[in-house]
């Protein structure tokens, strides 16, 4: 449904009918989510999420496979006009729409900075990762970030290092984490609301819900797309 969301409010911003929104969201199951060019046998040890509980998702941005949580992981994401963004690289466009972010995690004492192309990082290893997709001139900008993670869970999970089991695809890299729960008490919701709170105030937001249109629109997307496995398991 998250997966579904963001096309949803990325398509209802590029035509007009929400203003350029931020939305902070967090997982109800634990999740294993794949770019959009990506090949699910050659990411994920389909055994051990099976064991561990994890469900296999496909988002519709690019970038390397995220490992998600419920209560130990904050995703945000961003709708708007890629005039934002103009002049700007590809590459530096990342920085650029989390910088605020890095900003708020430095306000609560954690040691955060950017590396390219798309890393929140600390002295430690990565604390975030963003990944986008571009319609239309308009841009989907989303971050996960780490609160809370058992690091031993990765090589578990995610077949970094290991040879490719068949066809195509974008590899994930090998990076250290560093969860922001190594650098802060706050929870992941206090950590979530502080988000929120410095987005607003940089900004100059406005709250806003997602609509029953918007819903219905999403669980129709859920059903037709995100859902399938001819969508999930589709190969780069």
């Amino acid at each position: 449904m998250h997966m579904a969301l963001d096309e949803v409010l990325l398509e209802r911003v590029a035509a007009g009918f929400r203003r350029p929104t931020l939305r902070v969201w967090e997982w109800t199951e634990p999740a294993l989510v794949i770019g959009s060019h990506q090949s699910v046998l050659n990411e994920v040890d389909l055994v051990a999420a099976r064991e561990l509980g994890f469900v296999v998702t496909r988002r519709m941005s690019g970038g390397g496979t995220m490992l998600c949580e419920p209560g130990r992981t904050i995703t945000y994401s961003i709708y708007l006009p890629e005039s934002v963004v103009a002049g700007i690289s590809f590459r530096k466009s990342y920085a650029v729409l989390d910088d605020w972010a890095v900003r708020a995690f430095v306000e609560l004492g954690i040691p955060a900075s950017y590396r390219e192309i798309n890393d929140i990082i600390s002295p430690r290893g990565k604390i975030a990762g963003a990944a986008q997709a571009r319609r239309r001139g308009f841009v989907l900008h989303h971050t996960t970030v780490a609160h809370t993670m058992d690091v031993e869970l990765l090589p578990r999970l995610i077949r970094i290092g290991r040879p490719p089991i068949g066809g195509t695809g974008v590899r994930s890299a090998d990076k250290s984490v560093s969860p922001l729960s190594w650098f802060t008490s706050l929870s992941c919701p206090e950590v979530a609301r502080n988000l929120e709170r410095y987005f607003t105030n940089e900004f100059h937001a406005h709250p806003s819900d997602i609509t029953p249109e918007e819903l219905d629109a999403g669980e129709d997307l859920v059903a037709a797309k995100y859902s399938r496995p001819a969508w999930i398991n589709r190969l780069p």
